[in-house]
């Protein structure tokens, strides 16, 4: 079972807690339980990782929507992108953590505190590895293909890593140096005196964008971007049971970043067809049957869709409008592998609006009888079941 706290809680803040309201809230924890205002306390340590983590999924709209939806653990397996589902922002190293801190700071250090700049002596925060950005596209899924799952193969244009000058966007990619100004690092360090003493901040290098070296000749294939457009096939496997909306995260399988770095992602978004028979309602499936009078009454055996295939389902004899049916094990399955859900088959009974006169005749022979009116507990058993109706 896991044991992690609520993020919302960590931070101290509602559910519907806006992101300045979630920087604040980041700020004030990370001020107070920072490793340097709390030398050798484990404790105040890992109340600042829980901080961290916290923020990081929080501040990003899509991990906010799934975790809100699913928790901790975060939807189907593979909605973490085909390694996994989950999220692993446990998994933050302190660099990670005080380079988000920094980033709250706008960018610089508080007080003197250490690992993204220091006033004191403390090296400066290294430059982040840039990451591409990320694709998304929409897979259209019917309900047959949710209930089983399937494997897609995509054609998808993006940008790719320039194979003439791996991804350096530099000539036969060599020609480059080190940037004089920021030695490699890709960022620059202040140091301001202010009344609270010693104030450290870095900013991207202006003379090398950030990137650390400065190209001498561009590759002539990519024109010194570093990356090419190109059209890829890419496979993936959607789990069985996903609904409308769910995203599904490729790792990597985005585009390309400017002069190498880090993948951007895929984001597969599913879109569920609508079936012309079945209506889902969470892992259930419904279909609304219509009977004769004659089946109704008298009983008989009928065939209904079902997202496999057809199936033939009893009726019994004095079948009244309302009645549900439930075939058992015949929806679709859980995302979390609970079980599957059932076909609910909602009856209603079809009164004829054109009738021969022979017809009428055999039906005006079961006037009066007794059989044909409703007993008291009968008619409270019939409205009761097309109460929801009107509800």
């Amino acid at each position: 079972m896991d044991n992690k706290r609520d993020y919302y809680e960590v931070l101290g803040v509602a559910k519907t807690a806006t992101a300045d309201e979630l920087k604040k809230a980041y700020r004030k924890l990370a001020l107070k339980y920072h490793p340097d205002k709390n030398p050798g306390d484990k404790a105040a340590e890992e109340k600042f990782q829980d901080a961290a983590e916290s923020y990081d999924v929080l501040s990003d709209p899509d991990k906010r929507a799934k975790y809100d939806q699913w928790g901790h653990k975060m939807g189907p397996s593979g909605f973490g992108g085909g390694g996994g589902g989950g999220f692993h922002a446990s998994g933050m190293s302190m660099e990670d953590i005080f380079s988000q801190f920094g980033d709250i700071f706008g960018g610089g250090s508080f007080g003197g505190f250490g690992g993204f700049g220091s006033a004191a002596g403390g090296p400066a925060r290294r430059r982040r590895q840039p990451k591409g950005s990320d694709l998304r596209i929409k897979v259209k899924l019917t309900l047959k293909e949710i209930s089983e799952g399937v494997t897609k193969k995509l054609k998808i244009p993006r940008f790719v890593q320039c194979q003439h000058c791996a991804g350096t966007g530099a000539k036969n990619g060599t020609a480059f140096h080190t940037c004089n100004r920021c030695h490699g690092s890709g960022v620059v360090e202040h140091v301001q005196q202010t009344f609270l003493g010693a104030m450290s901040s870095t900013a991207t290098c202006p003379e090398c964008n950030g990137e650390g070296k400065t190209i001498t000749e561009k590759c002539t294939y990519c024109n010194g971007e570093g990356i090419v457009r190109q059209e890829e096939v890419v496979e993936f496997t959607i789990p069985a049971g996903v609904s409308d909306g769910m995203v599904l995260t490729l790792k990597g399988k985005g585009n390309a970043a400017r002069h190498g770095g880090v993948n951007g992602d895929l984001l597969i978004v599913v879109e569920e067809l609508p079936d012309q028979e079945l209506i889902r309602d969470g892992n259930d499936l419904i279909y609304n049957l219509m009977l004769d009078i004659p089946t109704a009454a008298l009983g008989g055996s009928v065939e209904i869709p079902t997202v496999n295939g057809k199936a033939r389902v009893k009726i019994p004899a004095g079948t009244q409008p309302g009645k549900v049916l439930r075939l058992r094990g015949k929806g679709l399955p859980s995302t979390e592998g609970y079980g599957t859900g059932d076909e609910l088959v909602n009856i209603m009974v079809y009164i004829p609006e054109n009738l021969s006169d022979k017809e009428k005749e055999a039906i005006e022979s079961l006037r009066g009888s007794t059989n044909t009116q409703p007993t008291e507990s009968v008619k409270k058993r019939i409205f009761s079941r097309l109460r929801h109706i009107f509800e």
